[in-house]
């Protein structure tokens, strides 16, 4: 491993945070490839999906069903957004697979109600638990989990032995990024942006921010600890981007973790998603993810 210099990787004063929360409110749509016709009459022939409304915890969180059969396929979106950010992707994975799709808003995102203190993952694990009980779906799930949805999909998958019958895991935080090394060099990188987000307006964006910002460092030593199930076939799909844009150090940490997640069964395999970002893959390469859910179904149908 390259040594980290704390000047290099803290160009961003966000840089790490970015990875949990990244909040993606721009895309360009000029680098996204065109959809094809058959693409587009696919989604638009989709049915509109069924909103349901699950309460966990005292708060409600809102999930979005196309109904289908098993494996279903449960899309949940990086920190910052909602399930609108599969807007596109949901309905063309309805038709192309038949099988049953999911998004929701995790608590504090989109309709979703907002949970006050900080963010724990195994409160977000809880939420989807609850949601999918009351939706029926305790067996044959299929995660595709983007950027911190992949910290609730790797305790979800522990946690739940036998539900899970595998994921795409789409430019996801994985445990093997968490090293030591990485989270001491951005101790104080994360104090700053949290001086000045408590100095700002408190939106819901903020709120989140900083509540993802609590304890940080040792939350994240606990999830560098976890591991994926051999059992459960898993694929990653990387930007080349990365979420380090102005770290070419972090970017090489980011992308050897992600490889190093890859190597570490022989159910797993590894795409570099090229010319795409962190925070656009989803419409950049919506083929790229289509296909690793298609091979992940076919692995365990």
């Amino acid at each position: 491993m390259i040594p980290l210099r704390r000047e290099a990787i803290a160009l961003s004063s966000a840089v790490l945070v970015a990875v949990s929360l990244a909040a993606c409110s721009t895309q360009t749509a000029a680098s996204s490839p065109a959809p094809s016709t058959s693409a587009s009459a696919s989604a638009s022939a989709t049915s509109t999906p069924e909103i349901r409304k699950v309460t966990n915890a005292e708060h409600d969180l809102v999930f979005h069903v196309a109904d289908g059969k098993l494996p279903a396929l449960v899309l949940d979106a990086g920190g910052g957004l909602s399930s609108s950010y599969w807007k596109d992707l949901a309905p063309r994975l309805a038709k192309a697979t038949g099988s049953k799709v999911i998004t929701y808003d995790r608590a504090g995102e989109g309709e979703s109600d907002e949970v006050s203190g900080p963010w724990r993952v195994e409160n977000a694990v809880s939420d989807l638990e609850a949601g999918l009980k009351e939706l029926g779906v305790t067996k044959d799930v299929v995660l595709v989990s983007h950027s911190i949805a992949g910290e609730v999909a790797t305790n979800f998958v522990n946690k739940n032995p036998g539900w899970v019958s595998g994921a795409v895991l789409v430019d996801a935080n994985v445990p093997d990024f968490f090293t030591d090394e990485m989270l001491t060099a951005f101790e104080p990188v994360i104090e700053a942006q949290r001086t000045s987000l408590l100095a700002q307006e408190s939106t819901k964006k903020n709120r989140q921010l900083l509540a993802v910002m609590v304890d940080y460092a040792p939350v994240h030593r606990v999830f560098h600890k976890l591991s994926w199930p051999q059992d459960v076939p898993v694929t990653t799909i990387v930007a080349s981007e990365t979420p380090f844009v102005d770290s070419p150090e972090a970017a090489k940490l980011w992308r050897d973790a992600q490889a190093r997640f890859a190597q570490a069964g022989p159910n797993r395999k590894h795409v570099v998603a090229e010319n795409t970002s962190h925070e656009g893959i989803v419409t950049e390469r919506p083929d790229l993810i289509a296909a690793a859910v298609d091979d992940v179904l076919k692995t365990i149908r």
